[in-house]
């Protein structure tokens, strides 16, 4: 009878994000218990504190795109849309365009990708995040990056990690 329930919040899920939630049938299906810890997870995942919504989802954006799922890549999309982020924005992002944005969050967009990729100077940019945002917003963009990786791990480890094909997915 759980399991009934639970398969059904997994659909109101899908429309809502518009993508499979096949790996979470697959832990449905073997342990209850895991899916409940996923669940609390999510909830975690998808809070925002001070920080405006563009800033935000465009470091979860750049995380979730560094991981190749196309899937949580279009979840993300989704979010971001129905967070209020303008679609231009959204498309900047997804085209790796970091110097259309505005500045503002062409930083955020340079800094998530040294963080992701360990590579660059990202201390000016940690500093340009600090300044604009207060410690507690680099606390929350740090946490934004390192959370949005979450789920395309877990997808690839279960075999349900689709690779990102940008130029599929429908950002308008």
């Amino acid at each position: 009878m759980i399991r009934y329930f639970v398969g059904r919040q997994i659909d109101a899920a899908e429309k809502k994000l518009g993508a499979s939630l096949d790996y979470l049938r697959h832990i449905s299906r073997v342990s209850l218990t895991d899916l409940f810890r996923i669940r609390r997870l999510s909830k975690l995942v998808a809070e925002r504190g001070s920080l405006p919504p563009a800033p935000f989802h465009v470091a979860r954006l750049v995380a979730v795109m560094a991981e190749d799922c196309g899937d949580c890549v279009k979840v993300e999309i989704n979010l971001s849309k129905q967070a209020g982020v303008p679609t231009e924005i959204i498309k900047n992002v997804v085209e790796m365009r970091p110097s259309d944005l505005p500045e503002e969050l062409g930083d955020v967009y340079l800094f998530a990708e040294c963080v992701v990729q360990n590579s660059g100077d990202v201390e000016p940019l940690r500093a340009r995040m600090r300044q604009r945002y207060g410690e507690r917003g680099l606390v929350e963009l740090s946490l934004a990056i390192a959370l949005a990786r979450t789920f395309p791990v877990l997808k690839r480890g279960l075999g349900y990690a689709t690779s990102c094909n940008i130029r599929s997915l429908n950002v308008a």
